[in-house]
């Protein structure tokens, strides 16, 4: 039973009786579905444990150091710490790395030459990634270098067209990228096991061809990662799952040691590459952030399961349903109208620590075709580890809902963008019954 002193707080943040009530019958049965939340999230904390130790951890790891940073024990340990966890030869973690589009430009950009293509077989990339490609016309993308692109589109389920895959792959197809999470679409998000199937098919058909994953949004949700099926590189974003709330910017690149080379060669210069860098003094935050990434990616997957199941209820559409297995951390909730994502986003955005009292709207954000608008009161600008939510204004009109640093702060970010809908009148109370 909820206690009443916590039904009392939740009135006083603005949540209804009716809401509580609701929201409280949705969490009593999904008390097994957390406990599997939680032995996941201990497996993977052990793991990580296990990597820190392996390469020797050490207090000095977190002193601060500038200029060109040769010899920072701190940045290469934590870079083998990475290795070791995601079982890669070598990785790049570097505060240098903005963003995980930008993580994903440099991983494509350091690999492919003029001449090469490189293939989709998950349909279109995430929007971002239309002008790194040059899917949409941008100044520097990779077409302005003489690189080809090609994609193959799902089948009717959001899965692979093995037959259309094959016929894609040619000469000149250099890399494969692989993205895991759904994006803005309401596809399925991709289980480790379907995306190893998927490298190994593209294998037995060219077995050079480099495999990426785009891993953003996925890292610690299941016991294995795509390097431990065959990814050849596997590339995320710090303010992401294996930032764990902490570090305050930066991206992540693992994988075959050659690969990871060029990715330190185009990252800061040829003949230079790794060597140089220095960390400024974000060490303690990578490395503490990383050790608690397990725990917050369990919190975050408990909001989006909750969040799931509330809406399901309420006869919402919602990818993945309220009983899938869980690949990334996102909930996509299709609202039906541009008025109940933008409820949704005001009721997410009321429930911050940081700046709750700010109105989100839609706007024209660089690099996407539509208006978006994004909820985000987090403590790291645009860190969708923390409680978040955003979604481009244009049918189906899906908000995707992600983060939320505990479980408690998740569940009442869910309950806020109920109680938003509810005031609007998108949602009856006599739903709630």
């Amino acid at each position: 039973m909820l206690k009443a002193v916590t039904k009392e707080m939740y009135r006083e943040l603005g949540i209804s009786k009716e809401v509580i009530t609701f929201g409280h019958r949705i969490e009593e049965k999904l008390r097994e579905r957390f406990e599997e939340i939680d032995e996941v999230a201990q497996y993977n904390q052990l793991k990580v444990i296990q990597a820190m130790q392996k390469n020797r951890v050490r207090e000095s790891c977190f002193n601060y150091t500038s200029g060109y940073g040769y010899n920072d024990l701190g940045r290469d340990t934590l870079e083998a710490v990475y290795a070791s966890a995601f079982h890669t030869e070598a990785a790049l973690v570097r505060p240098q790395i903005t963003c995980g589009t930008h993580a994903l430009a440099l991983a494509l950009s350091a690999n492919l030459r003029p001449g090469d293509e490189l293939l989709s077989p998950v349909g279109k990339p995430y929007d971002t990634l239309e002008e790194v490609i040059g899917i949409r016309e941008s100044r520097g993308s990779l077409a302005e270098y003489g690189v080809t692109y090609r994609q193959v589109e799902l089948l009717p389920d959001g899965y692979f067209d093995y037959d259309a895959i094959k016929e894609a792959i040619n000469e000149k197809t250099k890399l494969v990228t692989i993205q895991r999470s759904k994006g803005y679409q309401t596809r399925p998000s991709y289980s480790v096991d379907k995306i190893g199937e998927l490298i190994a098919f593209v294998k037995t058909i060219k077995p050079d061809v480099i495999c990426m994953v785009d891993n953003c949004y996925g890292e610690f949700v299941e016991l294995n990662e795509p390097t431990d099926v065959g990814a050849d590189m596997i590339v995320g974003s710090l303010i992401k799952n294996p930032g764990g709330g902490l570090a305050p910017i930066g991206g992540y690149i693992a994988g075959k040691k050659e690969l990871i080379d060029q990715c330190g060669f185009r990252l800061i210069s040829p003949g230079l590459g790794k060597e140089v860098g220095a960390s400024l003094g974000v060490m303690q935050s990578f490395y503490q952030g990383f050790f608690l990434a397990p725990t917050v990616v369990s919190g975050a997957l408990k909001s989006a399961v909750f969040a799931a199941n509330v809406y399901e209820a309420l006869g919402f559409g919602v990818v993945p349903n309220g009983t899938e297995s869980r690949h990334d951390i996102i909930q996509a909730v299709e609202l039906g109208s541009a008025e109940g994502v933008i409820a949704f986003c005001k009721g997410i955005q009321a429930a911050a620590p940081v700046d709750s009292y700010v109105t989100p709207e839609p706007w024209a954000m660089p690099g996407y075709d539509s208006d978006v608008i994004m909820a985000a009161g987090a403590f790291v600008q645009g860190s969708s580890i923390e409680l978040s939510a955003d979604g481009p204004i244009k049918p189906p009109y899906a908000v995707y809902f992600q983060g939320g640093l505990t479980w408690a702060h998740g569940k009442f970010g869910i309950l806020k963008s109920l109680q938003y809908l509810v005031d609007a009148g998108i949602v009856e109370k006599g739903q709630l019954e």
